[in-house]
């Protein structure tokens, strides 16, 4: 009824569900009594006294129908049950749809929730459709012998006063004598005399104040601590973390360590961070290592406790194929046609399979069922799935959060979270601060620590960005590993972008992506850094777009363009970055297009500059990267680049143990290695820890030994027990058996990965040794002369293709060969990579990446490896139509078409692919002989392949990017 009801409906809620397991809520009839007042209840069955007396003139007797015949004697029932009880009877609606046409989708969501199929639902079956918002009439007619059971909805609704708005929201401070803003001063001015040991200049002392003054003025000081106390805690504790987004627009933010970014880096625009005007929270994002986040996260609510910190709520909605798969499962369909339906989307589709997938899939339009399945899997589409938990955001109060919300248990142990999202609490002006995981941070940790390890020397992430060797290698494209700039349409603009500073690589991370492309900015800036384009004079604009060759680029240029160009305020400016954002859904543009346009024409820009000039802006809105952002980011492209140049190895072994992570796959990454002459070394019983580690080789440089992390199935707790049982090291696989108490089956899963080699065992020797341990007792327990003594046996020899098979299977890698050299003498008339030329051309190769991105028009890029090397594959969107099955599902493809060339980029424009996965499957079975198969025809059902040797096409590991 008023905000103090709806707190402690909050903490009643919070402590049943904490109490149960996530998704569930506890709660007893002392729950009720204890946190009840001011709630209006109304009693579904017939209430507990003891509430009816506790809570006098609150407790109502609910009423519903369900048109069963029976209606108008249980509602006169009900009624009678109400005035014996002494509490009135009030209507309720009993809802579950909104209109009578979902009963079908509520039947397919009970089933979900029940674990049932369509046919096994039986009762629990919804008998009608009435389960649905009702207009007035309906209700009336209804409940016509007891009007007063609806007039009570209306004095309900009356004496329920409370709003959301209500709710205040009031940021963590520590109840200390010193005042929060007091503090903030305190240590920025600390901070400035770390930043700048011989003294900052006047405008960055200017800035300050400026930034302290608005601080003070929205009371945001308590905010800006909070963040400095948890990142001031990672630090404390060795792991890498860096702010980034509009934070490091703040020079405030620079001064206390929370970003990287120097405000002499970039262009600042506090008012992208902080706006009066705006009357909302900043927003800071913390990357923090991913490997070690989590004991951030647990500090956090260990100082701030679990009742005043919670992270925010996610809602996870169906897309194709989830959509698919369960109500495929929920109709019947077996795994076997689900898997084929499911097998012909790409990706995070959210569009249902048309008519033509479905005939792909080997099904028929005609069957009743199939029809059904594609309507609900329509519907269920875009509908809410589960609540799960944001990548990071994170509620603190200071007071308790659990009257603001309900707080309930993760799925992942000692997470809690609260029940509303990221638009929720946007809405409330509500804080957060998002402690994100950045699998690169934990990379560059560990290749600093090995650094100094083997090589004595001490790195952090405040290097200076300059190296010219390292500008060398990415200008070069030679960029696998190198955080940000690894894809395939990074290292195919590298090579034009030329980076030799690291506004370069600002650059660069930026443009590579959907706003610039959108807006048409991406040929105007290469061509005009190139020489090749004019730059056009553009009058005061010229200042704000210099840098980027006269092409807006950053939202922090756009913004800039609306001050210098329009005349608009900071505030005015960010506020149409906001709208262009948000305009397509909330049509809140035109005003201010008009005060735009009309604004540069007012300082002497033609109509059709300040036409297209909104146009460049409005393109990229949506998508284009705050330079801020871009600036924190190119730092660790420059780090990690430099890590690549200058230690490769010491930057593999990083890569390696901090997976997964990253564009590429272990496979990939060791190749790289290798490809830059660097000594990889298999696991090994006797050298291998459970990370992959650095050996000094007699030459004294340093070689990559593989650890048992790369052994599928193999536990982190098994490794450490070979490690520290080895001593000496091992003789054979009954003395690991013995001394490191390994359970046979690791013992097989070690000898299926050629972990026994050192020992001059093969895998089959050794797996026989392991074997053997089933049946052979141990000596204490034999009989005299009796030793279990293992007869001699004559293992047959592996070929090359079964022992790299195996290499794939049990280490997602081979360092023996590429399965393109066994197979290119068998494949005719395929070029490999290193000799492309120009024409048409076929090539053959692993599939390692495939991407679609949202801005290339449906357009297909495949990532094919041979022996030599990648090939780059576009796929157009007519091919792509006649070869979907292949492009989706192909491991190994033969790929006919032309050759593209633009300076050293090559590209090749598929015609015709074939999948020629199959080959793989030979190469496991030991065969030596080999003939491509067959075209197939184009639209079989194709049985997906169960025997563990049929999956050999699928085991070379690929990231695909959507």
């Amino acid at each position: 009824t008023d905000k103090p009801a709806y707190s402690r409906l909050s903490r009643m809620l919070s402590q049943g569900k904490r109490r149960a397991p996530k998704g569930e809520c506890h709660l007893t009839v002392d729950d009720l009594l204890a946190w009840g007042h001011g709630q209006i209840l109304i009693a579904l069955t017939t209430p507990d006294a003891k509430v009816v007396q506790a809570f006098p003139n609150h407790v109502y007797l609910g009423a519903a129908p369900r048109y069963d015949g029976d209606d108008q004697a249980r509602l006169d029932g009900r009624a009678a049950l109400a005035t014996q009880r002494g509490i009135p009877m009030v209507a309720v609606g009993d809802v579950l749809m909104h209109r009578a046409a979902r009963r079908p989708l509520a039947d397919v969501l009970t089933c979900l929730r029940l674990g049932l199929t369509i046919d096994s639902l039986g009762r629990n079956r919804l008998r009608n459709a009435e389960h649905r918002l009702k207009g007035p009439q309906d209700m009336a007619r209804m409940f016509h012998r007891h009007p007063d059971a609806i007039g009570r909805t209306v004095q309900i609704a009356d004496r329920c006063t409370f709003r959301l708005d209500q709710l205040q929201y009031q940021y963590p401070h520590e109840n200390t004598k010193e005042p929060a803003q007091k503090r903030l001063e305190r240590l920025v001015a600390k901070g400035i005399a770390n930043r700048y040991p011989a003294g900052a200049t006047p405008q960055i002392l200017e800035r300050v104040q400026k930034e302290l003054s608005l601080v003070a003025e929205v009371k945001y000081a308590p905010y800006f601590l909070t963040v400095n106390d948890i990142v001031a805690f990672a630090r404390s504790q060795g792991i890498l973390c860096q702010g980034r987004g509009s934070a490091a627009n703040s020079v405030i933010c620079y001064v206390l360590g929370i970003t990287e970014v120097a405000p002499e880096d970039i262009t600042l625009i506090f008012e992208r961070f902080i706006s009066k005007e705006r009357n909302e929270p900043p927003d800071i994002d913390v990357d923090f290592e991913h490997e070690r986040r989590e004991e951030v996260i647990q500090w956090i609510y260990a100082k701030y406790g679990r009742d005043r910190a919670g992270l925010t709520a996610t809602v996870i909605h169906f897309r194709s194929r989830a959509a698919l798969r369960e109500v495929g499962k929920v109709m019947g369909l077996g795994q076997d046609v689900i898997a084929r339906l499911s097998g012909q989307i790409w990706g995070w589709s959210s569009a249902a399979p048309d008519a033509q997938r479905v005939r792909d899939a080997g099904l028929s339009l005609t069957d009743r069922r199939v029809q059904l399945t594609l309507s609900l899997v329509k519907q269920i589409i875009g509908f809410p799935r589960h609540l799960s938990q944001h990548v990071g955001g994170f509620v603190i109060t200071q007071d308790r959060l659990d009257e603001l919300c309900p707080i309930e248990n993760a799925a992942m142990e000692d997470r809690t979270i609260i029940e509303w999202d990221k638009d929720d609490i946007d809405s409330l002006g509500i804080l957060k601060v998002d402690v994100l995981a950045l699998g690169m941070l934990t990379c560059i940790r560990k290749a600093f620590a090995l650094l100094q390890d083997h090589q004595g020397i001490t790195a952090d992430l405040s290097m200076k960005p300059v190296d010219v060797p390292t500008y060398d290698m990415l200008c070069r494209a030679d960029a696998v590993g190198v955080f940000q700039v690894e894809s395939r349409a990074q290292m195919n603009f590298l090579p034009k972008m030329q980076p030799r500073r690291l506004y370069d690589l600002v650059c660069e991370v930026a443009i590579v992506r959907p706003g610039p492309i959108q807006g048409g900015m991406v040929h105007p800036f290469i061509l005009r850094r190139q020489g090749k384009e004019q730059i056009e004079d553009l009058g005061p604009l010229n200042d704000v777009l210099k840098d980027t060759y006269g092409v807006p680029l950053f939202q922090e240029q756009a913004m800039q363009i609306a001050i210098v160009g329009a005349g608009f305020s900071a505030a005015e400016a960010d506020q149409m970055r906001r709208a262009l954002a948000t305009f397509k859904r909330m049509g809140t543009i035109s005003h201010l297009k008009e005060k735009f346009i009309n604004g540069m024409i007012d300082r002497g820009q033609t109509p059709e500059f300040a036409e297209r000039c909104f146009a460049q802006i409005e393109g990229f809105s949506s998508y284009g990267f705050p330079q801020s952002h871009a600036a924190s980011f190119a730092r660790l492209v420059f780090v990690s680049a430099w890590l690549k140049c200058h230690h490769q190895a010491i930057f593999s072994c990083a890569l390696l143990n901090s997976q997964p992570m990253g564009f590429y796959a272990p496979a990939q990454l060791v190749r790289d290695a290798r490809d830059r002459g660097v000594e990889v070394r298999g696991v090994s019983i006797n050298h291998s820890d459970w990370d992959c580690t650095l050996e000094r080789t007699t030459s004294g440089v340093l070689a990559l030994r593989l650890g048992f992390r790369q052994i599928k199935g193999i536990r982190r707790e098994d490794a450490d027990w070979i490690k520290a049982a080895c001593g000496n090291g091992y003789q054979d696989v009954e003395s690991l058996w013995r001394r490191a108490g390994i359970r046979a089956d690791m013992l097989e899963r070690l000898a299926e990965a050629d972990a026994f080699a050192s020992l001059g065992l093969t895998r089959r020797q050794a797996l026989w040794q392991a074997k053997a341990l089933h049946v052979t007792p141990l000596p204490l327990f034999g009989a005299d002369g009796e030793g279990g003594t293992e007869p001699a046996v004559n293992l047959p020899r592996m070929t090359a293709g079964e022992e790299m098979i195996e290499d794939y299977q049990t280490t997602r890698l081979s360092l023996r060969a590429h399965p393109m050299e066994l197979l290119r003498p068998h494949l005719h008339r395929t070029t490999p990579h290193d000799r492309l030329g120009t024409g048409r051309v076929s090539v053959a190769g692993l599939v390692i990446t495939r991407q679609r991105p949202g801005t290339a028009s449906g357009v297909i890029f495949l990532t094919l490896e041979d022996e030599t090397g990648t090939s780059n594959v576009v796929v157009w969107n007519r091919t792509y139509e006649r070869f979907r099955r292949e492009v989706i599902a192909g491991r190994l493809l033969r790929v006919t078409g032309r050759i593209e060339r633009e300076g050293p980029v090559i590209h090749i424009i598929a015609e015709q692919i074939k999948d020629i996965s199959s080959l793989l499957d030979a190469l496991g079975q030991g065969k030596t002989e080999f003939t491509e198969p067959a075209s197939a025809a184009r639209h079989p059902a194709r049985t997906p392949a169960t025997h563990p040797r049929q999956q050999a096409g699928r085991l070379f590991p690929s990231r695909d990017f959507h």
